[in-house]
């Protein structure tokens, strides 16, 4: 009898942990399922750009897994019962279905967090998600010259949507408010080359301006200002999908996960969770930060510690640490700064045309390893010889 392997998303993670499984583990002996409501992948650090008109290259899941042993399945994850385990799933006309599973991987990753702001919902943009980026593609085309978009977030999303933006339209007037001051995460070095970019592309820069309010032509800061706003583009953050919250599974508050270091939940061993569904530890027994940077490698570990387990080999323990982070700022200039183990900046950082090509290569490399699932790894399918612990025993409780 098969062992049943069922993933759920396909974001960076799940596309990636599918195909890791599928060349890992030899085909008579596993059925690997990835469960995903759309038909083709999200290349989720371009939204910015899909934003303000590019358009991306078309990569469908048949084509992706086609010949990989992968099974696609479309639809939509409405709950998981990890007692039981079964999955939910409701697919497009409607049709509600029970998949059951021997092994689970959790990659349902995140959507955009409005923090409770008034407003928000109702007249903000997000660019967290496709659909989301194409409303906003199509509202930035109506907007006249000198029409004013205030993005909101002065972290990685917002200084990539906002130089993009001020970049494709120079004749917005392109405002970015940060709850502190732009680029305080950065070097010296990184934090002198973001201010040139913004100024050389006419963003105006609202610091320590935290934003408490949303309206349909402005947004409201702490202090009681405001700024002109005929487009909000919210980018403050994420927040996890809500369904794990809603199962018998450890989780943190917010709705992470919590797992060991092979990503597996430290409640049902059955279950896995990757990328920003789960809390995963990096160096210094810091949380790993929301980002695709943090995904791949999670993915990577969960895949090849299911693997182990299931024949008998030796875990995996690769280090889950940073090296850099790579930002565009429109499609002419890049910022890569080096960080430590712990995402702490260094005073190196890359700048100007090479490191926009660095950041387009890194992306580039990104969709390549979800595109090519099953290649770049050496061929080691294995047969299954064992049956992973289930929640309650004792079998490996010190891994």
């Amino acid at each position: 009898m098969q062992h049943r392997i069922v993933v759920l998303g396909a974001g960076y993670t799940g596309a990636i942990a599918a195909g890791r499984l599928a060349k890992r583990l030899h085909r008579a002996d596993v059925g690997i399922t990835l469960v995903n409501a759309e038909p083709d992948f999200v290349e989720r650090v371009r939204m910015h750009q899909l934003a303000v008109g590019q358009d991306l290259k078309p990569r469908p899941f048949s084509e992706m897994f086609a010949g990989t042993g992968v099974e696609l399945r479309l639809a939509k994850v409405t709950g998981v019962d990890v007692d039981g385990r079964t999955v939910a799933v409701t697919d497009a006309s409607g049709t509600e279905e029970l998949v059951p599973y021997d092994t689970l991987v959790y990659a349902l990753g995140s959507g955009w967090n409005d923090h409770g702001v008034p407003g928000t919902a109702e007249h903000a943009h997000e660019i967290a998600s496709r659909p989301g980026a194409l409303r906003l593609r199509e509202r930035l085309a109506r907007l006249d010259a000198g029409q004013p978009v205030v993005v909101v977030g002065g972290g990685l999303t917002g200084v990539e949507a906002a130089t993009e933006i001020a970049e494709a339209r120079p004749d917005l007037d392109v405002a970015l408010a940060a709850r502190g001051a732009l680029g305080d995460w950065l070097s010296p070095k990184g934090t002198r080359h973001l201010r040139k970019v913004f100024g050389r592309l006419g963003i105006t820069v609202h610091e320590h301006a935290a934003v408490t309010a949303v309206a349909a032509d402005h947004v409201t800061t702490a202090d009681g200002g405001t700024i002109p706003a005929a487009v909000t583009v919210w980018t403050t953050g994420f927040a996890v999908h809500p369904i794990a919250r809603a199962t018998t599974l450890e989780a943190t508050d917010t709705g992470q996960i919590v797992v060991d270091g092979t990503m597996r939940s430290v409640s049902h061993p059955d279950v896995y969770a990757i990328g920003d569904a789960a809390l995963a530890m990096g160096p210094g027994d810091k949380p790993l930060r929301m980002s695709c940077a943090s995904g791949t490698p999670t993915a990577w570990q969960a895949a090849d510690a299911i693997a182990a387990r299931l024949t008998g080999g030796k875990l995996p323990n690769a280090p889950l640490r940073y090296f850099n982070q790579c930002i565009s700022l429109g499609r002419k200039e890049g910022l890569i700064q080096y960080v430590t183990a712990d995402d702490r900046a260094v005073r190196a950082a890359l700048t100007g045309r090479l490191a926009a090509a660095y950041k387009e290569l890194v992306c580039k490399g990104a969709a390549w390893g979800v595109a090519n699932p099953t290649m770049g790894i050496p061929a080691r399918r294995r047969r299954v010889v064992a049956q992973p612990a289930r929640a309650g025993s004792t079998a490996e409780a010190s891994a």
